[in-house]
């Protein structure tokens, strides 16, 4: 099982104003969508487009896409690259979703 972050702790980190290094790997119509910037490489094209991750090896990279599956297919191919430092978003873009709806109502 892949290393993950929450929905809460990465809606606290951005709150926070971090940088963080996003990685979707939605399809290109669901980034253009709606996306929270990063990079945008389909999971399926990842492993031909490995060499185009923006991001250095060691650096924090945390792979997002709709619900969480998607991204734990590209968390292990990051690792298999070499990647030493990457989460998954636990429940996707749906669970970080939630929590703004449930955050802007009170």
């Amino acid at each position: 099982m892949s290393q993950q972050i929450d929905a809460a702790k990465l809606l606290q980190r951005i709150q926070n104003g971090e940088t963080l290094n996003l990685l979707d790997v939605r399809e290109v119509i669901e980034y253009r969508t709606f996306n929270m910037g990063g990079q945008n490489i389909p999971v399926g094209k990842l492993k031909q487009n490995i060499n185009n991750v923006i991001y250095n090896k060691t650096n924090e990279i945390i792979v997002i896409c709709s619900a969480g599956i998607r991204s734990e297919t590209a968390h292990a191919i990051l690792i298999e690259s070499g990647f030493e430092n990457v989460l998954n978003l636990k429940g996707g873009l749906k669970a970080l979703q939630k929590l703004n709806i449930n955050n802007t109502s009170t």
